[in-house]
């Protein structure tokens, strides 16, 4: 299974047959006073440092969301969009449930992009599917149904198998749907982390699609949050997750252990590669 998505300039193939693809997830204004201040007044040269800097990190895709209080989104993020295919060549991730500012931003796109996302919920298969057909898009579901996101695994598969099924049905193909099993905190419920692990297993054995996920989530309001956060994206990995959302400066190079140990590193030339990286960063 080989999602497509690319730039003006870049292609990159997610499969589980090749090093894991890594979202970047740091140009989301959520828990950033700068960033966000930034986008309320319209200066977007943060926005373009933290573009190039994720990409220096191993970035292969950006996930680019706007969503502040302040923000008018459907102006603030076709502008985002814009500002950072100005200085970087990797495709994107448009991260938005609002159809209209979907619609806005895939409009001046060169390439094509990452819907970030659509849910089981009626409202919104029906209004963001088909702008991701209509576009040419690929697009992210979330296992969250009309009561939220349920905590067994046996109910996310089931909106999983919903989102795949209504997408196939008005002609987009299983390639471009890449579902999210949502991770949960451990600090508040022990089995969110063994529940989606299992949700992730099933998805890549009965639909077969790549998939995403927010590990970091995994570790809200535990100590030593590093470590937890690369256990669980090492076992995600391992279970069928082949692009994850990640700050790519804190995982790469836990990842590049991963495809190597998992036989995606032919001849081992990524590891060697990102091991000198940081020799050289660090001499």
């Amino acid at each position: 299974m080989e999602t497509k998505i690319y730039s003006a300039k870049m292609e990159v193939i997610i499969s589980d047959k090749r090093p894991t693809i890594m979202i970047g997830e740091r140009i989301n204004p959520t828990g950033k006073k700068k960033l966000s201040e930034a986008l309320r007044v319209g200066d977007l040269d943060v926005v373009r440092r933290e573009a190039i800097a994720q990409v220096e990190s191993g970035a292969h895709i950006l996930d680019v969301n706007v969503a502040a209080s302040g923000v008018n989104e459907i102006e603030v993020l076709p502008k985002a969009v814009e500002a950072i295919m100005g200085v970087v060549d990797v495709p994107l991730c448009i991260d938005i449930n609002n159809p209209a500012t979907i619609e806005e931003t895939l409009k001046i796109y060169e390439g094509k992009a990452i819907v970030n996302s659509v849910s089981g919920e009626e409202k919104s298969l029906s209004e963001v599917l088909p702008l991701v057909k209509e576009y040419g898009a690929a697009v992210i579901g979330l296992t969250i149904g009309d009561k939220g996101i349920p905590k067994t695994t046996g109910k996310r598969l089931e909106i999983a198998h919903k989102i795949v099924e209504r997408a196939e049905v008005i002609g987009i193909p299983r390639e471009d749907i890449i579902i999210d099993c949502l991770a949960l905190s451990l600090g508040s419920d022990d089995q969110a982390g063994l529940v989606t692990l299992e949700t992730i297993q099933r998805v890549k054995k009965e639909l077969g699609v790549n998939q995403t996920l927010g590990a970091s989530n995994i570790s809200f309001g535990l100590p030593d949050r590093p470590l937890v956060n690369k256990s669980f994206l090492a076992l995600a990995i391992g279970a069928g997750v082949t692009c994850p959302t990640v700050d790519a400066a804190k995982v790469k190079s836990t990842i590049t252990a991963i495809d190597l140990i998992l036989g995606r590193d032919r001849f081992s030339q990524g590891f060697i590669k990102e091991y000198r990286r940081r020799e050289a960063h660090f001499a």
